[in-house]
């Protein structure tokens, strides 16, 4: 069965911006991340997984929302993925503020984290995600 138009694009742009990135072990290629986090996702909207394919470009890539949209990616995605994008010097507190405030971004950034904890972590990055988490998850 193929994925809605939408999230097919996602997983296309993710896969070829993130070309050459690979994981913490600088060995699984960086688009495996991406992927495992939509995977989590199964059973959402496709905003919801095409935002989780693109998590990461505009922070980790050359990808900008103006590609993104001249690619033909939604507003409502662009807007989750940029909700989602850290900027430089912001603080993580502000930051995961702004990600709780957005229903999509932080459906996908509890993914995201809970990835990330699969992928070897270190003492700092699960204490960091733990609070991350139950911050987001606090109704």
């Amino acid at each position: 069965m193929n994925p809605p138009p939408e999230i097919a694009l996602a997983a296309d742009i993710a896969r070829r911006a993130h070309l050459g990135q690979t994981r913490n072990d600088n060995i699984t290629p960086y688009a495996a991340h991406p992927e495992s986090v939509a995977r989590r996702l199964r059973g959402e909207d496709g905003t919801v997984i095409a935002t989780a394919w693109l998590h990461d470009v505009l922070e980790d890539t050359a990808e900008t929302a103006a590609t993104l949209r001249a690619a033909g990616v939604s507003d409502a995605v662009i807007d989750a993925v940029r909700c989602m994008t850290r900027q430089p010097g912001e603080p993580y507190e502000d930051y995961l503020k702004r990600v709780k405030a957005h229903p999509v971004a932080r459906k996908v950034k509890v993914a995201d984290m809970l990835d990330n904890l699969n992928d070897s972590p270190g003492e700092k990055q699960i204490l960091k995600y733990a609070k991350g988490l139950l911050f987001l998850l606090d109704n």
